[in-house]
């Protein structure tokens, strides 16, 4: 998953390598929260999660966090340098100290948390990003301006950005309702009880056929289609599971089980306001060509997820996803479009997910609803085959 620029390289390794980067940022139209209890609620039926050093060799700054932040972590370095996972390791052996590259980063780190601890309190507000902004080697100097004046952007955006003036805007509350309006209004929304999906999922110049089947009120699976075989993300309600061909499947665990829970939950729309235990409105933004109005939603230990409504449309036009690792969060974007109606209820016919590292695009060829989705959608993916087997 760890891939940051499309190469001659990438193009060359073929469809199977793609998926490792697509498998799980894929979103669909149930880009909602999970209302149920999920394995994270549950500890004593989830095995205790083992260190980073546990789990791998050879670490000798990140020890002590959990090892499905390890990767995550990596993700994050790879997406403020700009840089592949090869600048820093050894091809195939990711504990090989050979690189000098390696061990710059081990030594960058330990500064980053000693700025951290000795001149913000501990608190994360330094980053690798911080700095190299997506470059090897952090500029020295201001930029010249290309065109004109460049002005100056506030630190934080999100909250110091755009009109500021928050009596002005509706509440939350009344923009969650005017969404549920724009979809259909809840009765509508609540008679539909599955959702299959078939369309074509676009990606570094490869089109993929794509199948979703989702099913309330939190069960989800992904399939996509290769030439050799399938590939199949699932979500049962609990546990998440994710097959690779040839590999055996795998169980989502972490922020890949978390974002998939997301993914899940059927009735999003009728439960924002339980999902998140506050609404917080923000500064309006442009999606597109339409103003949002935009929604910070706050779940109790993960980062907030901003939400963008169309002002005029009321339909959810953007979501972005924070993947927290101990070196800064993680963005991921997904971006709704082409809304139709079907059985009464509107339902988005493209999306674009983008993040650091890729930019997918799913376009829908057709949307079925309250049609019979068998249950072994859901369970653990069988080992992948080749295709006709």
């Amino acid at each position: 998953m760890i891939r940051i620029r499309k190469s001659a390289a990438e193009a060359a390794i073929g469809l199977s390598s793609v998926f490792l980067l697509l498998t799980i940022t894929v979103s669909g139209p149930q880009t909602w929260a999970q209302t149920g209890p999920g394995p994270m609620e549950q500890p004593s039926q989830t095995p205790a999660i083992k260190t980073a050093a546990e789990a791998y060799k050879n670490i000798k700054v990140l020890k002590d966090i959990p090892a499905n932040e390890l990767i995550p972590t990596m993700e994050f370095i790879s997406a403020s340098l700009g840089v592949r996972c090869e600048f820093c390791h050894v091809e195939h052996h990711f504990d090989d100290d050979a690189k000098k590259p390696k061990q710059r980063a081990r030594e960058m780190m330990q500064m980053m948390f000693a700025i951290n601890k000795d001149s913000f309190h501990g608190n994360l507000e330094v980053t690798c990003n911080t700095c190299h902004n997506g470059s090897q080697h952090p500029a020295g100097m201001p930029a010249i301006a290309e065109d004109g004046e460049t002005p100056m952007q506030p630190a934080h955006a999100e909250e110091n950005g755009g009109r500021t003036n928050f009596a002005s805007l509706p509440q939350p509350s009344a923009i969650v309702a005017n969404y549920v309006q724009a979809l259909g209004g809840a009765n509508a929304l609540g008679k539909i009880k599955s959702r299959v999906i078939t369309g074509t999922m676009t990606a570094f110049g490869h089109a993929l056929p794509v199948e979703i089947y989702t099913k309330a009120p939190d069960q989800r699976a992904m399939v996509m289609k290769f030439p050799r075989g399938e590939s199949v993300t699932t979500f049962n309600g609990h546990e998440g599971w994710m097959s690779m061909m040839p590999r055996p499947p795998h169980p989502l665990e972490g922020s890949e089980l978390d974002r998939e829970s997301l993914e899940a939950d059927f009735y999003f729309p009728l439960d924002l306001q339980k999902v998140f235990t506050s609404l917080r409105e923000r500064p309006p933004q442009k999606v597109g060509d339409e103003e949002a109005y935009v929604v910070l939603g706050i779940r109790p230990g993960k980062p907030p997820m901003q939400l963008f409504f169309g002002e005029k449309s009321g339909l959810l036009l953007r979501m972005v996803y924070f993947t927290q690792t101990p070196l800064g969060r993680l963005p991921q974007q997904t971006d709704f479009s082409d809304f139709r109606e079907v059985d009464g209820v509107k339902v988005p016919f493209q999306w674009t997910v983008a993040d650091p590292r890729s930019r997918s695009t799913v376009q829908v060829a057709q949307v079925q609803q309250n049609v019979p989705v068998s249950e072994s959608k859901f369970s653990i993916p069988a080992t992948p085959g080749p295709a006709g087997q």
